[in-house]
Protein backbone atom coordinates (compact mmCIF):
# COMPACT_ATOMS: atom_id res chain seq x y z
CA UNK A 1 0.00 0.00 0.00
CA UNK A 2 1.21 3.51 -0.81
CA UNK A 3 2.32 5.72 2.02
CA UNK A 4 1.18 9.32 2.15
CA UNK A 5 4.40 11.16 1.37
CA UNK A 6 2.91 14.58 2.13
CA UNK A 7 1.87 13.47 5.60
CA UNK A 8 5.37 12.13 6.23
CA UNK A 9 7.02 15.31 4.94
CA UNK A 10 4.88 17.59 7.11
CA UNK A 11 5.66 15.50 10.18
CA UNK A 12 9.37 15.82 9.34
CA UNK A 13 9.06 19.61 9.19
CA UNK A 14 9.44 19.91 5.42
CA UNK A 15 7.38 22.45 3.43
CA UNK A 16 4.97 21.05 0.86
CA UNK A 17 3.85 23.48 -1.85
CA UNK A 18 0.79 22.35 -3.77
CA UNK A 19 -2.15 23.98 -5.51
CA UNK A 20 -5.93 24.18 -5.59
CA UNK A 21 -8.33 22.79 -8.20
CA UNK A 22 -11.45 24.92 -8.58
CA UNK A 23 -12.65 24.16 -12.12
CA UNK A 24 -14.12 20.70 -11.40
CA UNK A 25 -12.25 19.43 -14.45
CA UNK A 26 -10.81 15.92 -14.65
CA UNK A 27 -8.65 16.95 -17.61
CA UNK A 28 -7.22 19.93 -15.72
CA UNK A 29 -6.53 17.67 -12.73
CA UNK A 30 -4.58 15.25 -14.95
CA UNK A 31 -2.39 18.01 -16.32
CA UNK A 32 -1.83 19.68 -12.94
CA UNK A 33 -0.96 16.35 -11.31
CA UNK A 34 1.92 15.97 -13.76
CA UNK A 35 3.34 19.43 -13.11
CA UNK A 36 5.33 18.19 -10.10
CA UNK A 37 3.22 19.36 -7.15
CA UNK A 38 3.33 16.88 -4.24
CA UNK A 39 -0.35 17.46 -3.50
CA UNK A 40 -3.44 18.99 -5.10
CA UNK A 41 -6.67 19.90 -3.34
CA UNK A 42 -10.01 19.42 -5.08
CA UNK A 43 -12.21 22.25 -3.86
CA UNK A 44 -15.68 20.89 -3.08
CA UNK A 45 -16.65 23.88 -0.92
CA UNK A 46 -16.51 26.77 -3.39
CA UNK A 47 -16.82 25.01 -6.74
CA UNK A 48 -19.43 23.09 -8.70
CA UNK A 49 -17.60 19.75 -8.27
CA UNK A 50 -20.01 16.94 -7.44
CA UNK A 51 -18.80 13.73 -5.81
CA UNK A 52 -18.63 11.79 -9.11
CA UNK A 53 -16.41 14.43 -10.72
CA UNK A 54 -14.32 14.70 -7.57
CA UNK A 55 -13.82 10.91 -7.49
CA UNK A 56 -12.48 10.94 -11.05
CA UNK A 57 -10.20 13.86 -10.16
CA UNK A 58 -8.86 12.01 -7.10
CA UNK A 59 -8.07 9.04 -9.32
CA UNK A 60 -6.34 11.12 -11.99
CA UNK A 61 -4.19 12.79 -9.32
CA UNK A 62 -3.33 9.59 -7.48
CA UNK A 63 -2.45 7.71 -10.68
CA UNK A 64 0.22 10.34 -11.40
CA UNK A 65 1.88 9.84 -8.02
CA UNK A 66 0.51 13.07 -6.57
CA UNK A 67 -1.55 13.13 -3.33
CA UNK A 68 -5.24 14.05 -3.85
CA UNK A 69 -6.84 16.06 -1.06
CA UNK A 70 -10.49 17.11 -0.76
CA UNK A 71 -11.56 20.44 0.68
CA UNK A 72 -14.96 19.24 1.85
CA UNK A 73 -17.96 21.62 1.95
CA UNK A 74 -18.05 21.37 5.75
CA UNK A 75 -16.34 19.33 8.45
CA UNK A 76 -19.28 16.95 8.69
CA UNK A 77 -19.07 13.17 8.99
CA UNK A 78 -21.05 12.50 5.82
CA UNK A 79 -18.92 14.79 3.63
CA UNK A 80 -15.65 13.45 5.02
CA UNK A 81 -16.73 9.83 4.63
CA UNK A 82 -17.86 10.39 1.06
CA UNK A 83 -14.64 12.11 0.00
CA UNK A 84 -12.39 9.49 1.59
CA UNK A 85 -14.43 6.55 0.26
CA UNK A 86 -14.17 8.05 -3.22
CA UNK A 87 -10.38 8.14 -3.08
CA UNK A 88 -9.16 11.32 -1.42
CA UNK A 89 -5.96 10.72 0.55
CA UNK A 90 -6.72 13.58 2.90
CA UNK A 91 -9.27 16.24 3.76
CA UNK A 92 -9.25 19.95 4.46
CA UNK A 93 -12.17 20.93 6.70
CA UNK A 94 -13.18 24.60 6.45
CA UNK A 95 -14.06 27.10 9.19
CA UNK A 96 -13.28 24.96 12.24
CA UNK A 97 -14.41 26.97 15.25
CA UNK A 98 -13.68 24.85 18.35
CA UNK A 99 -11.98 21.75 19.69
CA UNK A 100 -15.14 19.64 19.71
CA UNK A 101 -15.52 20.21 15.99
CA UNK A 102 -11.86 19.32 15.44
CA UNK A 103 -12.26 16.09 17.42
CA UNK A 104 -15.35 15.14 15.39
CA UNK A 105 -13.44 15.75 12.15
CA UNK A 106 -10.55 13.53 13.24
CA UNK A 107 -12.97 10.80 14.32
CA UNK A 108 -14.67 10.86 10.91
CA UNK A 109 -11.33 10.15 9.20
CA UNK A 110 -10.40 7.14 11.37
CA UNK A 111 -11.74 3.60 11.46
CA UNK A 112 -12.59 2.17 14.91
CA UNK A 113 -11.34 2.02 17.55
CA UNK A 114 -9.62 5.37 16.87
CA UNK A 115 -12.66 6.94 15.20
CA UNK A 116 -16.11 6.28 13.80
CA UNK A 117 -15.56 6.03 10.05
CA UNK A 118 -17.66 3.22 8.61
CA UNK A 119 -16.16 0.43 6.48
CA UNK A 120 -17.09 0.20 2.81
CA UNK A 121 -16.28 1.16 -0.73
CA UNK A 122 -13.40 0.33 -3.04
CA UNK A 123 -12.16 3.46 -4.81
CA UNK A 124 -10.12 4.46 -1.78
CA UNK A 125 -8.06 1.26 -1.97
CA UNK A 126 -7.41 1.70 -5.70
CA UNK A 127 -5.82 5.10 -5.16
CA UNK A 128 -3.49 3.61 -2.56
CA UNK A 129 -2.62 0.63 -4.81
CA UNK A 130 -3.98 -1.67 -2.11
CA UNK A 131 -6.60 -4.31 -1.49
CA UNK A 132 -9.62 -3.25 0.54
CA UNK A 133 -8.37 -5.20 3.57
CA UNK A 134 -4.95 -3.55 3.35
CA UNK A 135 -6.59 -0.16 3.15
CA UNK A 136 -8.83 -0.78 6.15
CA UNK A 137 -5.85 -1.89 8.25
CA UNK A 138 -3.53 0.99 7.34
CA UNK A 139 -5.67 3.98 6.31
CA UNK A 140 -5.71 5.51 9.79
CA UNK A 141 -1.97 6.09 9.47
CA UNK A 142 -2.09 7.52 5.94
CA UNK A 143 -5.07 9.90 5.73
CA UNK A 144 -4.06 13.55 5.95
CA UNK A 145 -6.29 15.53 8.35
CA UNK A 146 -6.16 19.31 7.99
CA UNK A 147 -8.42 21.92 9.57
CA UNK A 148 -8.81 25.51 8.44
CA UNK A 149 -8.26 28.62 10.55
CA UNK A 150 -10.59 31.21 9.06
CA UNK A 151 -12.22 33.26 11.80
CA UNK A 152 -11.03 35.75 14.39
CA UNK A 153 -13.54 34.39 16.95
CA UNK A 154 -11.34 31.30 17.43
CA UNK A 155 -8.34 33.26 18.68
CA UNK A 156 -9.15 32.78 22.38
CA UNK A 157 -9.02 28.98 21.96
CA UNK A 158 -6.31 28.30 19.39
CA UNK A 159 -4.25 26.10 21.73
CA UNK A 160 -7.34 24.12 22.70
CA UNK A 161 -8.14 23.44 19.04
CA UNK A 162 -4.61 22.73 17.85
CA UNK A 163 -3.86 20.29 20.67
CA UNK A 164 -6.54 17.86 19.44
CA UNK A 165 -4.81 14.51 18.70
CA UNK A 166 -4.89 13.27 15.12
CA UNK A 167 -4.54 16.60 13.32
CA UNK A 168 -1.79 16.84 10.69
CA UNK A 169 -1.88 20.57 9.92
CA UNK A 170 -3.83 23.80 10.27
CA UNK A 171 -4.40 25.75 7.06
CA UNK A 172 -5.19 29.46 7.04
CA UNK A 173 -7.86 30.76 4.71
CA UNK A 174 -6.65 34.38 4.54
CA UNK A 175 -9.69 35.77 2.73
CA UNK A 176 -12.26 34.52 5.24
CA UNK A 177 -10.00 35.46 8.12
CA UNK A 178 -9.64 38.99 6.74
CA UNK A 179 -13.41 39.32 6.31
CA UNK A 180 -14.02 38.09 9.86
CA UNK A 181 -11.76 40.90 11.10
CA UNK A 182 -13.77 43.73 9.54
CA UNK A 183 -15.05 46.46 11.82
CA UNK A 184 -18.74 47.15 12.40
CA UNK A 185 -18.72 49.66 9.53
CA UNK A 186 -17.15 47.14 7.14
CA UNK A 187 -13.56 48.42 7.23
CA UNK A 188 -10.95 45.73 6.59
CA UNK A 189 -8.04 45.21 9.00
CA UNK A 190 -4.72 46.83 8.21
CA UNK A 191 -2.02 44.75 6.60
CA UNK A 192 -0.08 44.85 9.87
CA UNK A 193 -3.04 43.62 11.91
CA UNK A 194 -3.71 40.78 9.46
CA UNK A 195 -0.05 39.74 9.50
CA UNK A 196 -0.12 39.73 13.30
CA UNK A 197 -3.12 37.39 13.17
CA UNK A 198 -1.33 35.03 10.76
CA UNK A 199 1.69 34.98 13.06
CA UNK A 200 -0.49 34.21 16.07
CA UNK A 201 -2.00 31.20 14.31
CA UNK A 202 1.39 29.93 13.16
CA UNK A 203 2.90 30.28 16.63
CA UNK A 204 -0.07 28.59 18.32
CA UNK A 205 0.23 25.68 15.90
CA UNK A 206 3.98 25.46 16.54
CA UNK A 207 3.42 25.34 20.31
CA UNK A 208 1.30 22.26 19.70
CA UNK A 209 3.75 20.62 17.25
CA UNK A 210 1.24 21.13 14.44
CA UNK A 211 2.40 22.24 10.97
CA UNK A 212 0.69 25.36 9.65
CA UNK A 213 -0.14 26.35 6.12
CA UNK A 214 -1.70 29.13 4.10
CA UNK A 215 -3.14 29.91 0.68
CA UNK A 216 -0.99 32.27 -1.39
CA UNK A 217 -1.60 34.08 -4.70
CA UNK A 218 1.68 33.21 -6.42
CA UNK A 219 5.02 31.43 -6.18
CA UNK A 220 6.85 34.44 -4.76
CA UNK A 221 4.37 34.73 -1.90
CA UNK A 222 4.47 30.97 -1.32
CA UNK A 223 8.26 30.97 -0.99
CA UNK A 224 8.07 33.91 1.40
CA UNK A 225 5.57 32.06 3.58
CA UNK A 226 7.79 28.97 3.54
CA UNK A 227 10.68 31.10 4.81
CA UNK A 228 8.44 32.25 7.67
CA UNK A 229 7.81 28.67 8.77
CA UNK A 230 4.59 27.75 7.01
CA UNK A 231 4.61 24.22 5.55
CA UNK A 232 1.35 23.22 3.81
CA UNK A 233 1.25 26.04 1.26
CA UNK A 234 -1.14 26.42 -1.66
CA UNK A 235 0.09 28.30 -4.74
CA UNK A 236 -3.00 29.84 -6.32
CA UNK A 237 -5.16 27.42 -8.29
CA UNK A 238 -5.33 25.96 -11.76
CA UNK A 239 -7.73 28.78 -12.65
CA UNK A 240 -5.45 31.53 -11.33
CA UNK A 241 -2.38 30.00 -12.99
CA UNK A 242 -4.26 29.89 -16.30
CA UNK A 243 -5.55 33.46 -16.02
CA UNK A 244 -2.16 34.80 -14.91
CA UNK A 245 -0.55 33.11 -17.92
CA UNK A 246 -3.17 34.53 -20.26
CA UNK A 247 -2.81 38.02 -18.78
CA UNK A 248 0.97 37.90 -19.16
CA UNK A 249 0.66 36.75 -22.77
CA UNK A 250 -1.70 39.62 -23.56
CA UNK A 251 0.56 42.15 -21.83
CA UNK A 252 3.38 41.10 -24.17
CA UNK A 253 1.21 40.96 -27.28
CA UNK A 254 -0.61 44.20 -26.63
CA UNK A 255 1.16 46.18 -23.88
CA UNK A 256 -0.86 49.34 -24.47
CA UNK A 257 -4.21 47.56 -24.35
CA UNK A 258 -5.13 49.11 -27.69
CA UNK A 259 -7.48 46.96 -29.76
CA UNK A 260 -6.19 48.51 -32.98
CA UNK A 261 -2.68 47.20 -32.23
CA UNK A 262 -4.01 43.64 -32.53
CA UNK A 263 -4.84 44.08 -36.21
CA UNK A 264 -1.24 43.35 -37.21
CA UNK A 265 -1.52 39.86 -35.69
Amino acid sequence: MKINQVKRALKAGKPQLGSWLSLASVAAARYMARAGFPWLTVDMEHSHADIHTAAMMFAAIADSGCVPVARVPAGKHEWIKMALDCGAMGIVAPMVMDADEARAIVAATKYPPEGNRSVGGGLHALNFDATADEYYSKANDEILVIIQAEHIDTFDRLDEIYSVPGLDAVFIGPNDLRYSMRSADGEFPSKERLEAALTKIREAARRNNLPSGIHTPNVEAALQRASEGFQFIAVGSELKLMLDGAARAMSLINPKGDAEDLAKY
